[in-house]
């Protein structure tokens, strides 16, 4: 299964347990896509003792998946993409949608 999963929110919780998600599904033999937009693009910075989101998106990045964030969604932090977290584009979450067989929403 083609899964793709749209993180637009940066509470730490919930953002750790959706890369959890794709990790499993990774380890399912699933390929798993995610794309940041809103304040999803934060990702890269809510760690707190509790959940370590970056260390979720290392997993999710070593096992297989893909993480795109959307650069107009960065550019109004004033934030550039990373190597785990590129810069993309509408089209790449429109492509993202268009392949997948399930999309999630979180």
């Amino acid at each position: 299964m083609k899964l793709g999963i749209v993180i637009y929110s940066n509470d730490s919780e919930t953002t750790w347990n959706a890369f959890r998600l794709g990790v499993f599904s990774l380890k399912q033999k699933d390929e798993v896509k995610v794309f940041l937009l809103a304040k999803g693009v934060e990702c890269e910075s809510l760690d707190n003792e509790k959940y370590k989101v970056s260390e979720q998106m290392q997993e999710f990045v070593d096992n297989g998946g893909e993480i795109l964030a959307c650069g107009t969604c960065l550019k109004i932090r004033n934030s550039e993409g990373s190597e785990m977290c590129p810069l993309s584009t509408m089209k790449d979450l429109y492509d993202l949608i268009k392949e997948s067989d399930k999309i999630i929403s979180i």
